[in-house]
């Protein structure tokens, strides 16, 4: 099942994608949270009747008709890992980790599918990163790696954005990787029992339709279900938590030169089962100013 959050006449609400329609939940199930987070955790009965919704209903929306908006507007935590792919390793000509390189990306960077990605009037090294992400349906702790599927209720793209020259600057890394719009996740949440085995997925990158990054899950130093278990033994994953898995080869910072993206360009990200998020690079506006 594919829970999407969308905006249609004004209104902001979920839905479940079925084909080119979405089934708009807060007509077919009105009894159900009209927000993410809080439909997470409603647990398996949102998820249940969210379902049966999608195969019953008849109130559907043309899904060209809607705006898609991130999964998950203001995660609780927004967590990402490095150097997780061997070729991006080597690439970076860093060491492979032996042990899982967290850090966090803020909250507030998220946008949705078709938002632009600014090119920040602080640097002009931005690059991207296509990357698997997984978001946690419920609170959980100490989570052994083979009961992690448990606490996973599905998994979007995430772009990890990054501004290279202020990630270097700090080894927690989360400056280059916080800038406003620098985390577009989309384009829905697919649950697991669509995706199958996570860990057995292409990934492509494109700028402009030309292929940066290609790979597959199962090329992941740390999978999935060892990252929820080293997380949940530091502190309490809540609902909504979303986990980007890292990014594999073909960077724009390892070409020479690199190919930094700028104004105009198109980054697509596709992942087998999930879909395509895209995005165009803007200039930052000059709006954001707040003083």
């Amino acid at each position: 099942m594919k829970i999407a959050t969308f905006t249609h006449d004004g209104a902001t609400r979920i839905g479940v994608v079925v084909e080119d329609s979405i089934v708009d939940l807060a007509a077919a199930e009105p009894e159900l949270p009209r927000e993410m987070i809080a439909f997470l955790l409603e647990g398996p009965y949102a998820i249940d009747r969210a379902a049966s919704a999608a195969k019953k209903s008849a109130r559907r929306i043309a899904l060209a008709s809607v705006k898609l908006e991130a999964t998950i507007a203001r995660p609780p935590e927004f967590l990402a890992i490095g150097l997780n792919y061997a070729d991006h390793v080597e690439e970076t000509k860093m060491k492979r980790p032996e042990f899982p390189m967290f850090f966090n990306k803020q909250s507030s960077c998220v946008t949705g599918p078709g938002d632009p990605i600014h090119l920040p009037r602080a640097s002009s090294a931005l690059d991207y990163e296509g990357e698997l992400g997984f978001v946690i349906g419920r609170r959980c702790r100490h989570v052994p790696r083979a009961r992690a599927r448990e606490v996973i209720a599905g998994y979007v793209i995430v772009n990890d954005v990054s501004v290279r020259d202020w990630q270097r600057r700090a080894p927690t890394m989360t400056l280059g990787k916080s800038f406003d719009t620098h985390g577009p996740v989309g384009p829905w949440i697919v649950t697991p029992d669509e995706i199958g085995d996570p860990h057995n997925l292409d990934l492509k990158t494109f700028v402009n339709g030309e292929q940066r990054q290609h790979s597959n899950t199962k090329n992941l130093i740390f999978d999935c279900f060892a990252q929820v278990e080293t997380l949940s033994t530091v502190f309490t994953l809540l609902p909504g938590t979303i986990v980007s898995t890292g990014t594999p080869g073909g960077v724009a910072a390892a070409m020479n030169p690199p190919k930094w993206l700028k104004v105009g360009d198109v980054v697509r990200i596709e992942i087998e089962k999930i879909g395509k998020l895209e995005n165009k690079v803007i200039a930052e506006p000059a709006g954001t100013d707040l003083i």
